[in-house]
């Protein structure tokens, strides 16, 4: 327990806070773990709609200072990674194509004539 008026206040403070914050964190976290959970089901309809509620949850957690704005989106990005693994489209193979061989590339001048004759002429000057 607190032992001087100021952390008493302080003890108070927090417990508003803390009555304040949690069920903000309590709906978010609900919400993405039903996102979670619709992932894994395999349900794609109901899992996009449900990443989209969890990442709005995150947003607006992250806008009232419930969670560390980096948190929420540290959070939307496993979960748009994780639906997108789980229902991903491989679009068909094209026919293979022989590939031309790359064609030789020609190496640049390291320098032009002009460029060389100042220091030719100020090595000159120093023998």
């Amino acid at each position: 327990m607190a032992n001087t008026k100021s952390a008493l206040k302080q003890w108070r403070v927090s417990l508003r806070k803390r009555a304040r914050t949690r069920p903000v964190r309590s709906e978010t976290r609900t919400l993405v773990a039903r996102a979670v959970a619709l992932i894994a089901a395999g349900d794609r309809g109901a899992a996009e709609a449900a990443v989209r509620a969890a990442s709005s949850s995150l947003d607006k957690a992250a806008g009232k200072r419930v969670l560390h704005a980096n948190n929420a989106a540290r959070h939307k990005s496993r979960l748009m990674k994780r639906l997108s693994t789980a229902f991903i489209v491989v679009p068909a193979a094209p026919a293979a194509t022989p590939k031309a061989p790359p064609t030789p590339r020609r190496r640049a001048a390291s320098g032009s004539a002009t460029s060389r004759a100042p220091r030719r002429a100020a090595s000159q000057e120093r023998a």
